[in-house]
């Protein structure tokens, strides 16, 4: 979610960390799906990015939006970066390079996600169109270079951008060129947290097979089917990846805030002033030792701001974000909350998709998580092949969802949902292998059809 968090009162001890994780915990009567999806403007004439200036640009968009929707802008230094809805609904932000996003709000069933993401499109197409802009459902921008992507207004963006070479190799094409679909799932308990981190963990790989949908970099193929995955892999080694700690024994929110509190900062905002801390520990900013704020000691805000700044493959907040995934087309979309739904908020399927990965050695879910990206569902953990594994997860995700019997208007349960998944797992490819198949078949070798047929 975009927003920065903002409550001013100054930390006292490291159990105040670990009670606001702890504070996220509900009753399975409340658990709630998130799901947020990016996707890439570009020129319906050129297929060019969209700068953030202008009277067709993502200013404009936003400010129509705004119009049409009736929700709260969020403004930095008299820019309009973002909307929320003041009611509790969802909110739209701006990734690095202008990639849209919609955080959406906190909903029942996957039924609700869809009926959300429809009304979203709709809205969007109203402003974006007469404005020549349209939006790609790849989980890269598939031919534009990253000069070519434009910067979009925000402190903290510059301040990542500056220090993301630094550390990786990957982390500007991360920022400027990647969208993603994520999930965001409730847990009961910090028992139910850590059974629900452990699985999600170790499937993500599925996940990213399963939406694998980034095969090409500046018009031409990439050698991977998830570039963006592979991205990931060398953004920000210190942030990012599989957390190994969480399989261990005596896992808990504990175990996690110290994980947090040693990764390296990237800011601390005060007022509408990002300040640049890049590469200093939360741990001694929170013994009064940060350099730029000297005896000063962080706020529950920086605590929340700092925690949206980890990315690891599932990310720890009041809730769990599924993070494996490349964006994609919008018929698609709600069928990662789908697979999600159906693995982990149904006790049998969770029980046995624990029983699938629990015994997988930390090397070997590093080792099936290294090759996913270019290897997709051949790569291989113990004597199986990835496909087999998701082939499997798909039948228990579907009994979840199936078990959770929440029926629509016309009697059918979220299953339904998982049937693009199903058609992938029948046919054997992926996303991204159909695609350089068309790429190297009726595309005749480019990618702007794919301007057409991955448009939302």
């Amino acid at each position: 979610m975009a927003r920065d968090q903002i409550d001013m009162t100054p930390l006292q001890s490291r159990d105040e960390l670990v009670a606001w994780f702890e504070a996220g915990s509900k009753p399975e009567s409340e658990f709630r799906i998130g799901t947020e999806h990016e996707k890439t403007p570009f020129t319906l004439e050129g297929h060019r990015p969209v700068p953030y200036e202008g009277a067709k640009g993502i200013g404009a968009l936003l400010e129509g939006m705004k119009l049409l929707l009736g929700w709260e802008p969020i403004m930095e230094r008299g820019n309009i970066i973002g909307l929320y809805d003041v009611t509790g609904g969802g909110a739209i932000s701006l990734e690095p390079g202008g990639q849209f996003e919609l955080s959406g709000a906190p909903v029942e069933t996957v039924h609700q996600t869809q009926a959300e993401l429809m009304a979203h499109l709709a809205q969007v197409r109203e402003i974006a169109t007469p404005l020549g802009i349209g939006f790609l459902g790849l989980g890269m921008t598939p031919s534009w270079s990253r000069a070519q992507v434009p910067v979009m207004p925000k402190g903290r963006y510059k301040i990542m951008s500056n220090y993301m070479p630094k550390v990786g190799k990957y982390g500007l094409d991360m920022m400027y060129r990647t969208c993603t679909v994520q999930t965001n799932l409730d847990f009961s308990s910090e028992a139910d947290m850590v059974k629900k981190l452990r699985v999600s963990l170790a499937l993500q790989p599925v996940a990213t097979a399963l939406f694998a949908n980034s095969p090409f970099t500046e018009g031409k193929p990439n050698g991977y089917l998830s570039f963006r995955s592979e991205i990931w892999r060398d953004t920000d080694n210190a942030r990012a990846g599989m957390l190994p700690f969480a399989f261990e024994d005596g896992m808990g929110f504990e175990r996690y805030v110290d994980y947090a509190l040693e990764v390296p900062m990237y800011f601390v905002k005060r007022g509408d002033e990002y300040i640049d801390v890049a590469g200093s520990s939360f741990r001694d900013f929170f013994a009064g030792k940060n350099k730029a704020l000297p005896g000063e000691r962080p706020t529950l805000s920086d605590w929340a701001n700092h925690l949206s700044t980890i990315f690891p493959e599932v990310r720890l907040k009041r809730y769990l974000e599924m993070r494996g995934a490349d964006g994609v087309p919008w018929g698609r979309l709600p069928a990662l909350p789908g697979f999600w739904v159906g693995l982990l908020y149904d006790n049998d399927s969770l029980d046995a998709a624990w029983d699938i990965v629990r015994h997988w050695s930390a090397p070997e879910r590093q080792a099936l998580r290294d090759d996913v990206p270019r290897f997709g569902f051949k790569a291989r953990i113990k004597d199986r092949y990835l496909f087999e594994v998701a082939k499997e997860c798909l039948i228990l995700s579907h009994a979840g969802l199936r078990r959770r019997g929440r029926i629509d208007h016309l009697g059918r349960d979220e299953s339904r949902y998982l049937e693009p998944l199903e058609r992938i797992i029948e046919c054997g490819r992926s996303p991204a292998e159909e695609m350089l198949e068309k790429f190297n078949g009726p595309w005749k070798g480019s990618v702007d059809p794919a301007y057409q047929e991955y448009a939302f």
